[in-house]
């Protein structure tokens, strides 16, 4: 170890403009999606390795899942802001990658204990685990996924990490639990942002703290990072949300208007119930109760989110999110790290999958 849409378009050039306009001036963000793969390659490949190894068990049945879960890809986002956040503070070496294995690994537990309370059919394109291993083994599957996750951060012998990872699934599993009491009815906005920040900014929050504490970050430098990746992590869910009711399903690799059929009212479905005129809201309401469109379908929905600027209300609210991230690393000197972790904003409001 060595430590010392066109709404998105538009809303993501406005993320872009606020930099020019004050947010780290001296730091220009990393162009592209490319320049931040090649400056993490090696260490993402390893991660790749660490996690097909450390998802081997003599229950084949577990393997079997583990396999079929990594071979399901995704963006490795959460070890690639792990690792930059570990290397902005000079920190490479084995740790960083064993504890963005233990992320990806603590993600993927989710998906699988989220895709069978959601009842889900597919995940990224493929049949979700559990239409192909069932809920019973697919459960068992994600809690040995948790524990394999703390037995690889307990090598690292370091209680600060064990306690943020702690701190981490309780936060989740009662964001899990909170969610599930609300399906069906209408909720505030105060409540969904906590939902989204137990069930995913949480996770990217940890990822950068993570990094700032085996880096040796100072007190301020920690929550500096922690903030970037607490407020990251809300563009992050905000934009998913907006792309599960308006992209479409070869895009986003499960059914359109997922949420809505699983009676999840998001940020822009509360924006328009707080506006729409009582019609309309009984139709939005029927929808989140049926958890099925019967009788209104997603289209009308859409007409009535566009009607009240819904949509561009959420986005908005992801790129002030995004602009919060940039603002909150401007503390630090310039570097290659800083560029890349500069240029993920932008990534996240602008992606469209």
């Amino acid at each position: 170890m060595i430590c010392s849409s066109r709404t998105i378009v538009r809303l993501s050039e406005a993320t872009r403009i606020g930099v020019r306009e004050g947010e780290c001036l001296a730091t220009s963000a990393t162009s592209s999606a490319k320049e931040v793969f090649d400056l993490l390659r090696d260490d993402l490949q390893a991660i790749e390795r660490e996690f097909g190894k450390e998802t081997l068990s003599d229950v084949r049945v577990i393997t079997e899942i583990g396999e079929y879960l990594r071979a399901g890809g995704g963006k490795r986002l959460r070890p690639a802001l792990l690792l930059l956040s570990a290397k902005l503070f000079g920190c490479h070496g084995s740790t960083p990658i064993r504890l963005g294995v233990v992320v990806e690994i603590i993600h993927t537990a989710t998906l699988v204990h989220d895709d069978i309370i959601d009842e889900a059919d597919t995940r990224r394109g493929r049949a979700a685990a559990n239409t192909r291993w069932g809920n019973s083994k697919c459960v068992l599957a994600g809690d040995w996924l948790y524990m394999q996750s703390f037995k690889i951060a307990v090598q690292e012998r370091n209680f600060r990490i064990l306690d943020v990872l702690t701190d981490l699934t309780q936060q989740m599993v009662e964001g899990e639990l909170l969610q599930i009491e609300k399906l069906g009815k209408t909720i505030s906005e105060k409540e969904h942002l906590d939902l989204i920040y137990r069930k995913t900014a949480c996770l990217f929050s940890v990822c950068m703290r993570l990094g700032g504490i085996v880096g040796g970050a100072t007190p301020e430098q920690e929550e500096a990072v922690s903030s970037y990746g607490r407020n990251l992590g809300m563009a992050f869910q905000i934009v998913d949300d907006v792309l599960d009711l308006t992209a479409s399903e070869d895009v986003l690799g499960k059914p359109v208007a997922s949420d809505l059929r699983e009676g999840k009212a998001t940020l822009a479905v509360i924006h328009a119930l707080d506006r729409c005129t009582g019609a309309e809201r009984k139709q939005i309401e029927k929808v989140l109760q049926d958890r099925a469109f019967n009788g209104v379908t997603h289209r009308h929905v859409l007409d009535i989110l566009e009607h009240y600027g819904s949509l561009d209300a959420a986005m908005s609210q992801a790129a002030d999110y995004a602009a919060a991230a940039r603002k909150a690393i401007c503390i630090f000197p310039d570097s290659e790290y800083k560029r890349a972790l500069l240029w993920a904003p932008d990534f996240v409001v602008a992606r469209n999958s």
